[in-house]
């Protein structure tokens, strides 16, 4: 048989991309960040051998694809992998699945990464599994500013950071002084005619935390909490997100500001329009203001039940 273009599109919303030139899918499974056991990944293994070509392919966006589908399979595809609780999906123009770094368990890291990706997979891409959104929406979680895992090329990106807290007056002016030293992009340096020979933090900090332990005398301590940055998009044109102003201390501040996100975007992009586009047409302050106000949770119900248009090319 030959697919029809009406029959490509519609288990293409099941998670099934075509494979070019032939009666061939790819089915996409979705993973929590990344995150598979090793019964599901044998059960896949499986099917891959059964229904696919044998092979196992990870996108970007952390999911599995498996190649070479027929057509005439897919349900059977997917009674088979259901056994170990594994989905096809994430493609359309809704929010994708969430991507992490292993900021957990990295030496750099300065948040539980897979934890925070978890709680947004669970809020927001099961969540709104039915919220049509104007174009396709990606979220990035990193645990630092190395930005491993680029959450400023996506429509929302949470970076965990590390503050610095320094008290001046602690500051024994060390001749040799270890924050200083510690310090990768050259953000401490000595106060320009202290007589003490003290040292200060500048704006330039990107709140690494590799300075945070270093002072032998106590005069630096530092405070965990996040950022998050709108409107990144990779791709034919690339967009570099920008930072909300505010620091987020709290967790459950950052749920509701990317749900106050999503929300803007459902109620204010128009079709095909990606985040970023929405906020230049709209205007960076003006949109910042506009999520980090309550009233988009306020008027969460009616922006769920507003008619949106949508489309997303894969």
């Amino acid at each position: 048989m030959k697919v029809t273009p009406e029959q490509i599109k519609a288990v293409k919303a099941e998670g099934f991309l075509h494979n070019r030139g032939t009666d061939l899918f790819s089915g996409r499974i979705i993973t929590v960040n990344g995150k598979v056991n090793h019964v599901a990944l044998t059960t896949l293994a499986e099917a891959a051998k059964k229904f696919g070509n044998g092979s196992l392919l990870f996108t970007t966006r952390l999911t599995i694809e498996i190649p070479g589908i027929h057509y005439d399979n897919i349900p059977a595809f997917q009674e088979f992998i259901a056994q170990e609780g594994c989905v096809t999906g994430g493609t359309g123009a809704k929010v994708r699945p969430v991507v992490s770094c292993k900021g957990t368990t990295c030496q750099y890291g300065q948040a539980d990464t897979l934890a925070v990706s978890e709680k947004i997979h669970h809020l927001f891409y099961e969540g709104y599994r039915n919220v049509s959104l104007p174009h396709k929406f990606k979220i990035a979680v990193g645990g630092c500013p190395n930005n491993c895992v680029k959450p400023n090329l996506n429509d929302v990106g949470v970076i965990g950071l590390n503050r610095p807290q320094f008290d001046v007056d602690k500051c024994k002016g060390c001749k040799k002084c270890t924050v200083l030293e510690a310090c990768p992009i050259h953000a401490v340096s000595r106060i320009e005619g202290d007589a003490d020979n003290r040292i200060a933090i500048d704006q330039t900090c990107n709140h690494c935390g590799f300075c945070t332990d270093k002072c032998h005398f106590d005069a630096m301590n530092s405070h965990r909490g996040y950022r998050l940055v709108v409107g990144g998009r990779w791709g034919k044109n690339i967009a570099i997100g920008q930072f909300l102003s505010p620091f987020f201390d709290d967790e459950e501040e950052v749920m509701q500001t990317i749900e106050k996100v999503i929300l803007f975007y459902r109620s204010m992009g128009q079709k095909g329009e990606r985040l970023s586009q929405t906020i230049e047409r709209i205007g960076f302050e003006k949109s910042q203001e506009m999520i980090l106000e309550d009233q988009l949770l306020k008027d969460k119900n009616q922006i769920l039940d507003l008619k949106v248009e949508t489309t997303a090319t894969c």
